[in-house]
């Protein structure tokens, strides 16, 4: 019996992606689809990274297909195509790095390192290839939360190499200093001390570079928003109004640059007992949500005030790698599945297909 293909495709068009909601039919992201006898065989491109989702999604499609008179066979190839997106306006986007993440927040001490750290390597467990720059040139704090020490190697004298761990790509002032050496520069020399460690790192094809900005909305912020080519934001905060209130200028300086905001990360926000499991909101209720919804940005979810999320920092091994089948792993992992959504939707970046125009006058 001939398998119909119109039906086959009808089948398969009931199948939707559980994180866009969408089928992969429409999308034009089933490809390849072959009808050989009872054989079918097809491929399904995805824009973002979701290793932990491909064999559900496959049983999914495979069990559609076997729903369908006359096939007998199905064989399905999953894969993940991350493309380069448009960043502001003028900027040339950075060899190997195809998307750059920028971590922010308005203040310090809202667990902003620590949310870039995991964000990096929830995207890294997804199957993507992942760096992430330490750009606190005052406090680097990556060295200790991705637990690597070292200087990096140079094999041309004006370049470096990055140091990894768990599979993410680091760069850091903290490899570079000795440890406990104050970086006292004004303000200029260390955006230029900024910049350098961004563009004579060697990253290696990178699908995202997580750049963990240092806090506040001065000189230094402004200027590596306008100079790095990044395809978004990611905005932490805590619940309280007074980090709120810096949360605000920093979303603020985002817009004024034409960096688009990604979405909210509501950090702290909430204390369960590990004695009781008594929850209590210590640095207010929902502060974060209100504040997202108020500006229509997406709110990415909440953290716990956690006693672990901060051993395991300090310990070098983030919650993500520490802990990744547990509850606080899994929200990190949400937060960067729908980063990654968010950057997949964006337009596609086409600067490197226009042509360069030179201007001559005839003499």
């Amino acid at each position: 019996m001939a398998v119909d293909e119109g039906a086959l495709l009808a089948a398969l068009q009931t199948v939707t992606d559980p994180n866009t909601g969408r089928d992969f039919v429409s999308t034009k992201q089933l490809k390849e689809l072959q009808v050989n006898g009872g054989d079918v065989s097809f491929h399904v491109e995805l824009g973002y990274p979701a290793k932990s989702q491909i064999p559900g999604l496959r049983q999914a499609l495979i069990a559609a297909a076997k729903g369908v008179a006359g096939v007998q066979n199905v064989s399905v190839h999953i894969s993940t195509r991350i493309i380069a997106h448009a960043v502001q306006r003028g900027l040339q986007l950075m060899p190997n790095v195809k998307n750059i993440i920028a971590v922010a927040s308005g203040k310090g001490g809202v667990g902003k390192s620590t949310t870039a750290a995991n964000l990096a390597l929830a995207l890294a467990a997804e199957g993507a290839s992942v760096g992430l720059l330490d750009a606190d040139i005052y406090g680097p704090s990556m060295p200790i939360m991705m637990g690597i020490s070292g200087r990096p190697e140079t094999l041309d004298g004006q370049t470096m190499e990055p140091l990894e761990n768990y599979g993410v790509q680091v760069s850091s002032i903290g490899f570079l200093v000795d440890p406990g050496e104050a970086t006292i520069w004004r303000g200029p020399m260390a955006t230029q001390a900024l910049e350098q460690l961004l563009r004579q790192t060697n990253w290696r094809d990178l699908d995202y570079l997580v750049v963990d900005l240092p806090p506040g909305t001065g000189d230094i912020q402004l200027t590596l928003s306008q100079r790095v080519p990044m395809t978004g934001a990611v905005i932490v905060t805590t619940p309280q109004d007074i980090a709120l209130a810096d949360a605000k200028k920093g979303v603020a300086m985002f817009e004024k640059v034409g960096v688009p905001i990604l979405g909210l990360v509501e950090n702290m926000a909430m204390h369960v007992c590990t004695q009781c499991g008594h929850v209590e909101h210590i640095f207010g209720a929902d502060g974060g949500k209100r504040y997202a919804a108020e500006k229509s940005i997406d709110y990415l979810g909440a953290l716990p005030l956690s006693l672990s999320i901060r051993e395991q920092a300090d310990a070098g091994c983030p919650t993500v790698v520490a802990e990744p089948e547990g509850e606080v792993a899994g929200i990190y992992k949400a937060i960067a599945r729908q980063v990654a959504l968010k950057i997949a939707a964006k337009a596609k970046d086409f600067s490197s297909k226009f042509p360069s125009i030179k201007i001559s006058s005839d003499t």
